[in-house]
């Protein structure tokens, strides 16, 4: 009995153990490895890259557009069967021809398209860098926005797990004081309700943190199974966190954002195509460079040079210049030039606009912010006052004073007030950092 004893608290032991060892490896995910994930594999961020390395092979084609392309040529030819030789005399003839060859060809000028073509091709990559800046901007901002979510339905969690215990502990008390006869039966009924709907909330509250976890999970693109966040601390906001003014988010961002960066590079983009439209009306010049060979060997003759005296005797140099003088283009040209034009002034527009947008989302995420912290200054001061309602009216109920369902309606304005208050904070969170995003600043600090 003994022996079996030792068995059974042996294999409790080591179920427990490896129980630890699994939930220590664990790994719980902190807001700063969310966000350096999401950067690192997210399919957009990638996709983004790859266009980076695409157009460094654009800057490395279009430089290379300022040097001479070089060809070398060589064939070799076997000609069998009669061959008129005289006028109405064939012969069997075999003969081999081998030629030798090498050209070089350069621009020397193309109304500056080359170098306009270099210019843009590095316009590009820049733009499509600031692309990338904020493609990785903006999903930061989500996956902070997501993360808080998860805390935030942790939190409302906590709370409804709290009810749950403070229902059931009253429903103990109310057992206690019916069978003492201090309170009528039917007040047991009330309190088991109670029980029951904070329950069903408890319930509602677990599915909304899955929930959570799960849209988290998806958007860095993790499996749900076994996916944890580390619970870090949200600090209760203060009225230091608040920026008193819009102006300096606005200058900050009308210099730093991306968005803005890219429409001032579009219009760059778009005076290099007017200046690539207009090249079609000027002259172009090139210059080529030929050198060349031939070996002959024939059946019928006999006192043919060596192979390498023939390379040697037989080579020719050749070189070229030419002008190329646009006349008449069917108004080609001319129509590109308009049309770069009309897309230049468009460029300036779409410049404009994203301006105008961006203040707007500035504006109100400004306006919002000051919103949300008035509305959780107001929640900070309703939950005060609701705990010392509900502490009032549970004392009277002890007493006798106050019947089950004014106590619960106390209560029901208790937790709506938890409740409001854990909203509240974590709407003025994520609206500040909205903020902290304008400005340039990390949102993981």
């Amino acid at each position: 009995m003994m022996k079996m004893n030792k068995k059974i608290f042996t294999t409790v032991l080591l179920t427990v153990f490896v129980s630890i060892t699994i939930f220590s490896q664990e790994k719980l995910w902190t807001l700063e490895e969310c966000v350096n994930y999401a950067l690192e594999n997210n399919i957009t961020v990638r996709k983004g890259t790859n266009v980076l390395l695409s157009n460094e092979q654009d800057v490395i084609e279009t430089k290379g557009n300022f040097l001479p392309t070089v060809s070398a040529n060589a064939s070799q030819s076997l000609n069998l069967g009669n061959q008129e030789v005289f006028q109405g005399q064939f012969v069997d003839r075999t003969s081999h021809n081998t030629n030798l060859g090498l050209s070089i060809n350069q621009t020397i000028f193309n109304g500056f398209r080359n170098t306009n073509l270099y210019k843009q091709a590095q316009l590009n990559l820049e733009v499509n860098q600031m692309e990338l800046d904020r493609i990785r901007d903006d999903i930061s901002l989500n996956v902070v926005n997501a993360y808080l979510n998860v805390l935030f339905n942790r939190e409302k969690l906590e709370i409804a797990k709290a009810q749950v215990e403070f229902s059931n502990k009253q429903l103990d008390q109310v057992n206690k004081l019916v069978e003492a006869g201090v309170q009528p039966r039917a007040n047991t009924y009330d309190a088991i309700a109670t029980a029951s709907k904070d329950e069903q909330n408890l319930t509602i509250a677990e599915n909304n943190y899955d929930l959570a976890l799960l849209s988290l999970s998806q958007f860095l693109q993790l499996p749900y199974e076994g996916f944890q966040v580390a619970f870090e601390e949200v600090e209760n906001p203060s009225a230091a966190l608040m920026y008193n003014d819009v102006k300096p988010i606005l200058e900050y961002a009308y210099v730093n954002r991306p968005e803005i960066k890219v429409a001032e590079k579009n219009i760059e983009n778009s005076l290099l195509s007017t200046e690539l439209a207009k090249s079609g009306f000027l002259p172009s010049v090139s210059f080529g460079y030929g050198f060349g060979t031939n070996v002959f060997f024939s059946n019928l003759t006999q006192d043919e040079e060596t192979f390498l005296n023939q390379l040697n005797d037989q080579k020719s140099h050749n070189f070229s210049l030419s002008v190329g003088i646009p006349i008449f283009s069917g108004f080609q040209n001319k129509t590109n030039v308009a049309k770069t034009k009309i897309q230049q002034e468009n460029s300036v527009l779409e410049l404009e606009q994203t301006k105008l947008n961006l203040e707007s989302s500035i504006q109100r995420a400004f306006t919002d912010a000051k919103a949300a912290f008035k509305t959780y200054e107001a929640s900070k001061k309703s939950l005060v006052a609701q705990e010392m309602a509900f502490q009032n009216a549970q004392e009277r109920y002890n007493m006798g004073a106050l019947n089950a369902f004014d106590l619960e309606q106390t209560r029901i304005q208790l937790v709506n007030a938890q409740s409001n208050l854990t909203n509240s904070k974590y709407d003025f969170v994520f609206k500040t950092k909205v903020l902290d995003f304008y400005l340039g600043k990390s949102l993981i600090d």
